[in-house]
């Protein structure tokens, strides 16, 4: 059915000789398919992988731009928190000082207090003791006169009874 009139008078070609033709008309295919891979290699492959690598270390570099940045602020962190340490112990160091100094002061205003109070205290006591002595003196000579008194009231009415 399908059969194609060939001419009887040709030989037909060995299977060498067709895979001779096959290899030579696929010449063409290979050297457009190798022209081509060529061109992709120069064109897009070479600038991909060149952008790629580009992009890769710009990541890359980024990334390590932003561990750098990242031990800068912990150790600025550190730093800070170290100063702010200080700062507060220095704080507390005045304000410890502060304390003493006020515990002092109020400490020697207390003792000038008590002095104070002791010489008043002592100073009444010697009043005391003299406004007592003067008391003393006033009650003895009154009471000489208050004896001479009671005694020339109370003598006369005993002598004025018994006369």
């Amino acid at each position: 059915m399908f059969a194609v009139d060939v001419p009887a008078s040709q030989p037909e070609p060995s299977l060498v000789d067709q895979v001779g033709q096959l290899l030579l008309g696929a010449v063409p295919t290979a050297l457009l398919f190798i022209a081509l891979v060529l061109c992709y290699q120069f064109l897009i492959q070479g600038p991909l992988s060149r952008t790629l690598n580009e992009r890769r270390a710009r990541t890359e570099g980024a990334v390590e731009e932003a561990h750098r940045a990242i031990a800068q602020a912990e150790a600025r962190t550190a730093d800070y928190a170290n100063k702010l340490r200080q700062a507060r112990a220095e704080i507390y160091k005045g304000r410890e000082q502060r304390i003493k100094q006020w515990i002092a002061e109020r400490d020697a205003a207390l003792d000038e207090a008590r002095r104070a109070a002791g010489l008043r205290v002592n100073q009444a006591k010697a009043e005391l003791e003299a406004e007592a002595g003067k008391a003393r003196q006033a009650i003895q000579v009154s009471a000489a006169d208050l004896a001479r008194q009671v005694v020339r009231a109370v003598l006369p009415i005993a002598a004025g009874s018994a006369r």
